[in-house]
């Protein structure tokens, strides 16, 4: 099923109204659709250079806008947003979300999961949805999920402006692993101005 969507998503990415497939793609993938919009992305930037601006800022505008659709599944749908999360084995760690990251520090310690969900190749909608159903506080989840999703998809905009097929060639063996080692990077970066922050206050 991932393969056949996988190769959908990279024949739309061709099609002559793929900015408004790749809106469509990147909204649905943050509430529970499987294929990230990395696969469209790179493609369209490679065939039309200039445009690689407008279709980052069409990425990142409908990822949130999704992001928030699955927040909303969460806080308001529980049967249907458990079902998503049974759906990608998600369930037992969210009963231990649940049950501990909500006071003090585990409220910090889901802001940074949250941002690596949006930077990483984790399943952003789960955290999407999870936040929901946890009843995160939403404007902060608005806020975190600009900075990693627009983080994200403005570093594979414009290293595919950049480096085009060579980008490509490089997401598609070892994008996984470059993504979760950058996002823990920033996010330990975060931690340790924090700190610094903290301790001069």
């Amino acid at each position: 099923m991932f393969t056949t969507l996988y190769k959908k998503c990279l024949k739309l990415a061709g099609h002559k109204s793929s900015k408004y497939y790749l809106a469509l793609v990147s909204f649905i993938e943050s509430s529970f659709f499987p294929i990230p919009p990395d696969v469209m992305m790179i493609p369209m930037i490679i065939a039309k250079k200039n445009d690689y601006l407008k279709i980052f800022l069409i990425t990142t505008i409908f990822s949130v806008m999704g992001g928030i659709f699955g927040y909303f599944i969460g806080a308001l749908f529980f049967d249907i947003g458990t079902q998503i999360m049974n759906f990608y084995g998600y369930e037992e760690k969210l009963i231990y979300v649940k049950n501990n990251l909500i006071e003090s520090e585990g409220f910090y310690a889901w802001l940074g999961i949250l941002f690596l969900a949006g930077f990483t190749p984790l399943p952003f909608k789960v955290f999407t949805i999870t936040s929901g159903l946890i009843g995160f506080n939403i404007f902060l989840f608005i806020l975190i999920s600009l900075i990693s999703r627009g983080l994200r998809f403005f570093i594979v905009s414009y290293l595919s402006y950049k480096f085009g097929n060579m980008f490509n060639k490089f997401m598609e063996e070892n994008g996984s692993k470059w993504f979760t080692i950058v996002g823990l990077l920033i996010f330990l970066l975060g931690i340790i101005i924090y700190l610094i922050l903290k301790f001069y206050a």
